[in-house]
């Protein structure tokens, strides 16, 4: 299919993105693919609605758009892809999409703060990106994420995320979750 309108030639970049550099795994046992899939299929498990879905589904998008390589943990750098991949997806998206993708990693800061046994629960990959990512949060950092409107949302994809890394699990294709994005798309009204 041909992309003829705005919102496709966005949801062929996207999935472009997904096909040609889905294969990477950012320290993970499971690929980028995989991990997208196996978020998105936890979040409808649990009965998200459907803007968390495809946030899940994209939550990691900013990993295969940021320029510093798959090891840029291992030499210390946080690529700050949750902000990469919000800004992004907020060409076409609304903020019900954004917004949890963009607090993802707040999310994991607010839970190891709040939850002393979570940070053992992490793969190794989120707990080597925890302490690039600020580590856990402060008091008065727990207050203002907590104030945020999309802070429960971001707190449910943070429980998807970590769920969605097993290996040989069995999930939809990417592709079938284009005309989920597609309404949402055309919901948001952007392009």
């Amino acid at each position: 299919m041909t992309a003829n309108t705005p919102a496709d030639t966005f949801l062929a970049e996207i999935t472009d993105l997904f096909s040609r550099l889905g294969d990477l795994h950012y320290g993970e046992d499971v690929s980028q693919m995989d991990h997208a899939l196996q978020t998105a299929l936890h979040a409808e498990l649990d009965g998200a609605a459907p803007a968390l879905v495809v946030a899940a589904l994209l939550h990691d998008v900013g990993h295969l758009m940021q320029k510093i390589g798959e090891d840029a943990a291992d030499r210390g750098i946080d690529t700050r892809h949750e902000q990469i991949g919000a800004g992004y997806l907020a060409r076409g998206f609304g903020p019900e999409v954004t917004e949890p993708i963009r607090l993802h990693v707040a999310a994991k800061r607010y839970r190891v703060a709040v939850d002393p046994g979570y940070a053992s629960r992490l793969s190794p990959a989120s707990q080597q990106s925890l302490a690039l990512q600020g580590g856990p949060m402060s008091p008065d950092e727990i207050k203002v994420f907590l104030a945020n409107p999309y802070a429960a949302p971001a707190r449910k994809l943070r429980d998807y995320d970590e769920a969605g890394k097993a290996l040989e699990a069995e999930v939809a294709s990417f592709e079938s979750y284009r005309d989920l994005m597609r309404g949402l798309i055309d919901q948001a009204g952007k392009l």
